[in-house]
């Protein structure tokens, strides 16, 4: 039986979702299932449609309803989105619970905790639900000391100007 890891892509370089989606790509092509559940982004069809084409190893989940950035959104917009969010939220604690997967990536999650949308004892839980044979992948844009100790890898993603 494996031993599954939490590992964190974060950062303010590009390329957090794409090294977790990787991730999950590279687990899918050795039997294993994955579960992507995006926060925090608008709907992409033509990704979407793409994504879809990689099931049942690779089912990906987007509980925003808005073609529209977050950061776009009016107040009560946003209100409706967070709802949404959270329902995500709980899909992600069945599916920790209920072994649903072997790799759960939870793209963007580290920006609810950014936005207050979830609390770090609200993170924190989550984690804690992890069953030991799945891999849990985090994506965002910074990482909270508070997390560290959950973590078994880090990859800090960043710019620079060549």
């Amino acid at each position: 039986m494996k031993t599954g890891k939490v590992i964190v892509y974060y950062g303010n370089g590009r390329g957090k979702t794409s090294s977790a989606l990787g991730y999950a790509l590279a687990e899918a092509g050795k039997g294993d299932t994955a579960i992507i559940i995006s926060f925090l982004k608008q709907k992409d069809g033509d990704v979407d449609e793409f994504m879809k084409r990689l099931e049942p190893e690779i089912r990906q989940f987007r509980f925003q309803k808005s073609e529209k950035i977050y950061d776009d959104l009016t107040e009560e917009e946003r209100f409706d989105e967070n709802r949404n969010m959270m329902n995500g939220l709980n899909y992600a604690r069945k599916t920790l619970a209920n072994e649903d997967c072997s790799v759960l990536v939870l793209d963007e999650i580290l920006g609810l905790l950014d936005r207050g949308i979830i609390s770090m004892d609200e993170m924190k839980a989550l984690l804690d639900r992890r069953q030991e044979e799945t891999d849990l992948i985090l994506t965002g844009r910074v990482l909270h000391e508070d997390l560290i100790p959950y973590i078994d890898e880090a990859f800090e993603i960043s710019v620079r100007k060549a």
